[in-house]
Order: C-alpha cells, then structure tokens, then sequence
C-alpha cells in the first residue's frame, strides 16, 4: 500500500505540474492544485494569486482548478485570466500537459536507469523444442540473440520486448550468433502464436528458451506431489520426460501441460542422477487446467554468473534510449489497446487499482531499479489513457477543442454534457472491468 501511495503521489503531482506550468505561463489564474479529492485535508496559500495548495481525502488522483467563468463568479480583474478567456492554442497546451509530463517522467526516469546500469542475462539460447517456431527456422543451440528486425538486443530482456512488441505481425528476422563467432538471421513466424501464447508466455510459444543451465529446487512444498515423489531442495532437474531442462520456465511448462498425468523428472543430486515420477496436482488458472508440482525453482547461481550482464550508457546515449522505449511503450499501448477493442486481445489484459498496487509492492521489493521502472510504466500508461478521445479525460477536452477549430466555434453546451455522460459510461464501464479482473486475480 505504502510503494502503490509513492507511486500514485509521484505521477499525479508530475501531471498536475505540467497542468499548473503550462497554465502560469498562458497567463491562466490558478486557484487550487490538489493532489487527491473529495474532501480538502491540508491546504496552504502561495505566491501572488494565492493559489491553494491542497492535499484532499481520496488520493486517487489530482486536479488543477483554474479561474474559469463557467464555474465561479471572478473579480473583474481575473476575467482576462480565466481559462475559458484562452485561445484555443493555449488551451490545447495546458490540457496536453499533463499526459505530456507523465511521459517526459518516464523519459528521465527510464534514462536514469539506464545510466545507473540495467542488469540481466545475456540471450543466449537453449536447443528449441522439436515442432516449435524456433526449431523450423534452425535455431540452435548456443545461439546468442544480436537483433530483432534490426533492433539490437543486448538482454534476454531486450528479447522478450521485441517478441512482444511483434503482435499482429506474421514474422520476425532474428539475427543470432553462434558459438563458433559466424553470423545469420533467421525468419521466426509469429503469426502462429494464439492469444493465450501472448499472454502466457511467447517466446516459450515460439521455442525460444534462454540457457540458464539445469534449475535448482528452491523450495518443496509440504504435502505436494514433489514431495510425495522424494524431490528435495538443492536437487537440479536436468531433464522432464527426457527432454533438457536448461530454465526453471522448462521445467514449468512441462509441468503445468500435464494435469494429473505422471512424469518424469531427473535429478541429479551428491553427484549422481536418479529418475523420480511426480504427478502433477490439477488446478484451475486463468480458465484452464494446469499441472502443479508444488516446487519453487531458481536460477543455477553459476549459471546464472555466466550470462549476467550489466547494460550501462552514458547520459545523453540514456536520455535517447529513454525517449525511445517511452516512444515505444506508448505506442504499444495503444495497439493492445485496439486490440482490445476489435478483440484480437483478451479484455482480462486491463488491470486496476488492486493489481497495480500488488505490482508495485513486488517491484518494491525487488530494489530501487525495478521499482523506478515499474513508476516509469505506470507513467506512460497514465500519460497516453489521459490522452485517449474520450469525454472527462484529457484527451476528450482536446476533442471539443479539435472541433471548435474545425467548426470556427466551441462545441455547444448540450454536446458537452452528451459528450461528458458518454465519456462517464464508458469510464464507468472500463473501470468495472477492471475491478473484476483485478478479484479475478486474486482468487
């Protein structure tokens, strides 16, 4: 709740201050900045105008008010300063500003660390699975991802973007390196993948599956078939049913493929290896049937030793990486978003309240580094849905503001408030979404 707070306060005052700037250098009267609704807990008065700065009861959000004839009765004196006194160029500019900091946030933010050093694994590549993508276009084993589509790619991370961000596509060119230091690219099809592959796990979809050596048993649960089967913490699975396992997703997967159905893990334990058959307890997630061994598995630590890696940058070369993966973020927001509408994405992908503020405890405590680029993520998102078209939001004002050019006149005052009743159904209804895929999470 703490880090979901943080989160919140940060993105809102920086996109109340883009609001409150662009607003003060329009010449526009400001009467209060609040962070927060409803009911005003902690205000005080600064500066000439004496704008009120507030802190109000419910800190789901924020709002600038301006002097505005359409809502109070202003000195004589203030009337030239009101907002609705402002060309439409002006007010283009204070309402874009909010959703234009939150992205300029993400920016600095995503720069930062960037500069400070983002740590990950280097993509190199295990044997892909017989059947899939991978195996067809000749992956193997070894291979050190370099680029997709030309992008380069320095982290299994950077990796999973890019495949990510190829939805809707029919294929992608991967450049790999193999061991032997010869290069090639390989045309990977992706129009294969369905929209559970999507939202499971794409490059496993496509048998693109990182080598991260035999994974460790962590922790067995008490009670659970890993138990019953004779699995013990500090053992490494090698292999499932025969096949390597080279990364604890391997072992998952073959797991969770196989509900009630026996199978084989090799262990390898004091130096030996040994055959254990663990049955697989079934379970419903996410709508379907998935096998549970009742394991927690990591990384092999010296495995894990020799693929890290540390990508750093110099501030300038940060602030146009920054820029770009903003850039690229936002863009792919949009299209999920549209994808959601013409139902080529499952609606489930929305999130609220609930699973942001669990998202933002787990990157709490994964460190600094991972917190400040969840807050930039969450930025991006605030700053392009406050630019959507939709009545109440930014993005529907700059809509009335579009038509008031394109008619010579602002819209009338009945189209407004269709426009604002719309614009609250459809907040009203996004939002319930929501809220039923954030309980849906939680049970």
């Amino acid at each position: 709740i703490g880090a979901f707070l943080v989160v919140l306060g940060v993105l809102v005052v920086f996109h109340e201050l883009g609001h409150y700037l662009v607003a003060r250098l329009c010449g526009v009267k400001v009467l209060r900045f609040s962070v927060g609704f409803g009911r005003v807990v902690w205000s005080r008065r600064v500066g000439a105008d004496r704008t009120e700065w507030a802190v109000s009861a419910v800190p789901l959000g924020g709002y600038v008010k301006m002097a505005d004839e359409r809502e109070d009765d202003l000195a004589p004196e203030d009337v030239p300063r009101a907002f609705n006194r402002q060309g439409v160029g002006k007010r283009i500019a204070i309402v874009a500003a909010g959703p234009i900091a939150n992205l300029l946030l993400a920016v600095v933010l995503f720069a930062g660390t960037f500069v400070v050093g983002v740590p990950g694994q280097r993509a190199i590549l295990a044997p892909p699975q017989p059947g899939t993508a991978a195996a067809a276009a000749g992956i193997a084993e070894g291979d050190r991802v370099l680029a997709v589509d030309g992008d380069p790619v320095a982290s299994l991370q950077d990796l999973r973007w890019r495949v990510v961000k190829s939805q809707g596509r029919s294929s992608i060119d991967v450049e790999v390196e193999r061991p032997d230091g010869s290069r090639s690219t390989r045309m990977l099809p992706v129009s294969g993948l369905t929209t559970a592959d999507w939202e499971a796990n794409p490059l496993s979809a496509l048998g693109l599956r990182a080598d991260l050596g035999a994974p460790v048993v962590d922790l067995v649960s008490p009670g659970k078939p890993a138990e019953a089967a004779g699995v013990r913490a500090g053992d490494r699975i090698v292999a499932v049913d025969g096949r390597p396992a080279r990364s604890p997703a391997d072992v998952a997967n073959a797991t969770n493929a196989k509900p009630g159905v026996p199978i084989v893990f090799r262990v390898a334990r004091d130096g030996g290896e040994s055959d254990v058959t663990v049955v697989p307890e079934a379970s419903e997630q996410g709508g379907r049937r998935v096998g549970l061994a009742g394991l927690r598995l990591k990384v092999d630590p010296e495995s894990a030793q020799r693929i890290a890696i540390t990508v750093r940058s110099g501030p300038l070369e940060a602030l146009g990486q920054g820029a770009r993966k903003t850039w690229e973020l936002s863009t792919f927001t949009l299209r999920m978003l549209g994808r959601m509408v013409t139902g080529d994405a499952s609606l489930k992908n929305l999130s609220g309240p609930i699973t942001l503020a669990d998202f933002a405890g787990q990157s709490a405590q994964a460190g600094a580094l991972v917190f400040v680029g969840y807050l930039a993520l969450i930025s991006i998102s605030l700053g392009v849905l406050n630019l959507l078209p939709i009545p109440l939001l930014d993005g529907g004002h700059l809509l009335y503001y579009l038509a008031e050019i394109i008619l010579g006149r602002p819209v009338s005052d009945r189209a407004f408030e269709v426009g604002q009743r719309v614009g609250m159904a459809l907040l009203a209804v996004l939002m319930t979404l929501a809220l039923v895929n954030d309980v849906s999470r939680l049970f």
